[in-house]
């Protein structure tokens, strides 16, 4: 028995960039729900982390002057 799942076309563009050639839509979301490595896409590490939180800080002092 298959399932229909709704999805926009923005989410459909970003799963057919994540498909291989040579599997399917089911295929695809299998392998993805599988994973269990996390998904770090544009994570930070903590001195990145730090530099950001002080750069927000410095900018949030500039608009108090």
């Amino acid at each position: 028995m298959s399932t229909s799942i709704r999805v926009s076309d923005h989410t459909k563009r970003m799963l057919e960039r994540l498909k291989r050639e040579d599997e399917t839509f089911d295929e695809l979301l299998e392998r993805l729900a599988q994973s269990e490595a996390p998904i770090n896409i544009g994570a930070w590490n903590e001195e990145q982390a730090d530099r950001a939180r002080e750069a927000v800080k410095r900018s949030r002092e500039s608009f108090k002057r």
